[in-house]
């Protein structure tokens, strides 16, 4: 029986990092390793699935944009259309992984299995996790058990869904985790062992495609003692959406509370998030919750579902309730 075709498409980050000593972990340029070197840094790789390695852009995952993500989700739509490819594994720096797995997640029209992987350690360093993380999601892509569970973030032994996964830490290996949720599955030796299904509607079942336009939303956090004076300026940015990052149940200053529902009054789209990092933000003074998701997944589906035609704190209250 062949092995399942899988499509590579690397674009940079810390598993193609390289330092000048094997002791940094830290001290390193993204991005270096061409796909090609990553492949031959990855022993096993050929066991698993046939592979079609693409260089797709070579970026420190910090100055990822909406524009990269759209660009992305293009070549990513493409490949999956191909009825010779059986799924796609995206290299990713690990800063903004969780942003652009989400974006996917949302917009792409396939049950194909889609792993986005990244790593900690650049490839020169002592202990690298790079190629094992690399070998291990092409083990989930390859698994007609990751198909129809949308698109998938495999490090450290462990595959996460998009929607709920984050990154924790800023240093250690085990930097990815789902507060809310868990891990979907576990992957170790070449076998993968699944746990749970995404509940929430993705990829096939949500009205986004690659060509929705992306709105420009801003994101501003709350704390003691915060002006009202950024969020005043919002407008002057051209945003038409803003995510407040607030304390406890995405929680705001009086003062602070009163500047957000006058941008909400002036048509602004204002959604409420937690600084937290776990729990849940429910629709309070109007303003609509982000429910679970992340300030950083609260910006990208808003952006969305802006982009979508969504008018109004009712619809995009609906848009966080359903995605």
């Amino acid at each position: 029986m062949p092995l399942p075709h899988l499509c590579l498409l690397a674009t940079g980050g810390t598993i193609a990092g390289a330092g000048v000593e094997p002791q940094s972990v830290e001290a390193y340029t993204a991005g270096v390793l061409d796909v090609a070197a990553l492949c031959a840094q990855t022993p096993g790789l050929d066991q698993v699935a046939r592979i079609s390695a693409e260089q797709f852009a070579s970026i420190d995952s910090k100055d990822a944009t909406p524009a990269f993500w759209q660009s992305l989700a293009s070549r990513l739509q493409q490949a999956l259309d191909d009825p010779q490819v059986d799924g796609a594994v995206v290299t990713h720096g690990t800063d903004t992984l969780e942003e652009t797995a989400y974006y996917l997640h949302l917009v792409l029209k396939s049950d194909k299995p889609v792993v986005l992987v990244g790593a900690m350690r650049p490839s020169t360093a002592l202990s690298a996790d790079g190629p094992l993380n690399l070998l291990d999601a092409a083990t989930v892509a390859a698994t007609s058990g990751a198909a129809g569970r949308g698109v998938l973030v495999v490090l450290n032994h462990q595959v996460f869904g998009a929607r709920e996964v984050g990154k924790v830490n800023a240093n250690r290996p085990d930097a990815f985790a789902a507060p809310n949720a868990g891990p979907l599955g576990l992957v170790q030796d070449g076998r993968v062992t699944w746990l749970a299904r995404p509940e929430r509607p993705h990829t096939r079942a949500t009205p986004f495609t690659p060509a929705t336009p992306l709105v420009p939303v801003e994101i501003l956090a709350g704390y003691a003692g915060a002006s009202t004076a950024l969020i005043d300026a919002v407008p002057a940015t051209g945003a038409r959406g803003l995510v407040w990052a607030g304390p406890g149940n995405g929680s705001a200053s009086a003062e602070a509370m009163a500047a957000l529902e006058r941008l909400a009054g002036a048509g602004l789209a204002v959604v409420r998030t937690s600084r937290t990092g776990s729990g849940r933000v429910t629709a309070a003074c109007s303003l609509p919750g982000a429910g679970t998701l992340s300030p950083w997944k609260a910006r990208v589906l808003l952006m969305l579902a802006l982009g979508a035609g969504a008018s109004g704190p009712e619809a995009v209250q609906a848009a966080f309730d359903t995605y």
